[in-house]
């Protein structure tokens, strides 16, 4: 009977143990909701379940598929958290390695084998973080920002807001799975766009390999990490003009990126969540990237809207001297459209000058006055506009003294005239008396003389 119980124990072990090893590594039920693959809305295959495709610099939306939907973001997560850190750190900051940093991390889930107590800077954090996808410097760099993971979460959700993120909730730095993580597609696109505007955020995602240095707990360089990024490592999905972006996955979540890439001067932003392997079991996830990227640049081009450091308006500018008052402004930037090649000829395009609030003398050249906006079919592009000369302003006490001066001048001119009538009217001039002739000599007294004598 022992026997028999032994065996039939050994065949429960043995079923259990097949189970566990064979279920899902991460608990969850996903969000996703079901679509018909593949999609072909484009004129060719496309696998992946969430997608968005957008124009880099204006954030325009050329292509969406289920993007509004509630996914989960899986370590494309950590794209906010770099953000965060970017904004509030400097690289050079050091922080420490905590105890819940090295043991919340979940097994199966990648890490930097951070040790606790372990002292880095922010900047070797942060590549930690975007090149091999470790969770634990996500950890260390919430906790040295926000003091706790609860409180980082609630700073991610906040700028989320602030970037146009309408559905987006962050639990965590890292994208472990939780079921109230959660954020769409376009969302993801957006935190995207944002990140790669920042120099130091672009250079580390476009970077294919990374080693920890030695620290004080740490005294080995065996630390190599690799990036997770295949259109940036050669091979089967190598991607020639990708610039950089963050991958993630969990069994819930999917294959997800986001991922920028960028020929002559045009860049465009994938967002993919949810992604898994196509009937020839290639990464599906790779491959829509390539052919969403390969179909933006063979149907968009860029038409420059205005060139940088040229003129395109002139203002008065009020307050000002006569003689500078009439001031050109130029555009700071060249503005690039991106558009539909076949739609170049009606393009609807107007522009708009925004000055600057209360505007008025004095500045210098250089200066930013404003900003001129082109609005093409719904997008817009801006950049500021400069002062081309230095601009004076008007010396109104200056001005006040001539006038008063003036002023003063005139009075005292109508007064001595008025003084000088007033002396004529009073002492009028003596009326000559007619001469007898003997007072007098010449021709009056000649005549004077023929009077009498003729008399």
């Amino acid at each position: 009977m022992s026997k028999f119980f032994r065996y039939l124990s050994t065949v429960f072990l043995t079923v259990l143990i097949i189970f566990t090893a064979t279920r899902p590594a991460y608990a969850g039920t996903s969000v996703l909701p079901k679509v018909d693959l593949p999609h072909n809305e484009l004129g060719f295959a496309l696998y992946s379940p969430h997608i968005l495709l957008m124009e880099a610099s204006s954030g325009k939306v050329l292509y969406e598929y289920h993007a509004s939907e509630e996914i989960y973001p899986a370590s494309t997560t950590k794209i906010m958290t770099a953000i965060l850190a970017l904004e509030n750190c400097k690289l050079s900051d050091v922080a420490t390695v905590s105890h819940n940093a090295v043991h919340s991390i979940p097994s199966g889930y990648a890490s930097a084998n951070l040790q606790e107590g372990e002292e880095l800077t922010v900047s070797q954090l942060l590549h930690a973080l975007l090149i091999p996808s470790a969770n634990d410097a996500a950890v260390v760099l919430a906790e040295h920002i926000a003091g706790s993971v609860e409180d980082f979460a609630e700073m991610m959700n906040t700028r989320a807001l602030e970037l146009g993120c309408t559905n987006t909730h962050f639990v965590n730095p890292n994208g472990i799975h939780a079921e109230n993580h959660t954020t769409t597609t376009y969302d993801m696109a957006l935190i995207g766009r944002y990140a790669m505007q920042n120099t130091t955020f672009r250079s580390i995602v476009q970077k294919t390999q990374y080693t920890l240095p030695t620290t004080n707990k740490y005294d080995k360089e065996d630390r190599i990490f690799r990036t997770t990024n295949e259109l940036l490592r050669s091979g089967k999905y190598s991607y020639s003009y990708c610039t950089g972006g963050k991958t993630g996955y969990t069994n819930p979540a999917g294959s997800c990126i986001v991922v920028s890439a960028k020929q002559d001067d045009r860049e465009f932003i994938v967002s993919i969540m949810g992604a898994s392997k196509n009937e020839n079991s290639e990464q599906s996830r790779e491959l829509d990237c390539k052919s969403l990227f390969e179909y933006a640049f063979e149907n968009y081009q860029a038409t420059e809207l205005v060139s940088g450091n040229t003129v395109v308006s002139s203002i008065q500018v009020p307050g000002a001297t006569q003689s500078t008052k009439d001031l050109e402004v130029y555009a700071k930037d060249s503005i690039h459209a991106i558009l539909e090649k076949d739609a170049s000829g009606e393009v609807n395009v107007s522009s708009e000058i925004v000055l600057r609030e209360n505007l008025q003398a004095p500045f210098s050249e250089g200066e930013v006055v404003g900003s001129i906006i082109y609005s093409v079919d719904d997008t817009t592009y801006e950049t500021e506009l400069i002062a081309s000369h230095d601009v004076y302003r008007i010396d109104y006490i200056k001005i006040l003294l001539y006038i008063l001066l003036a002023i003063f001048i005139l009075m005292m001119l109508t007064t001595f005239g008025e003084m000088h009538r007033k002396k004529k009217r009073d002492n009028p001039s003596k009326k000559k008396k007619k001469s007898k002739g003997r007072h007098y000599a010449g021709g009056n007294y000649r005549y004077m003389q023929l009077h009498v004598y003729e008399k």
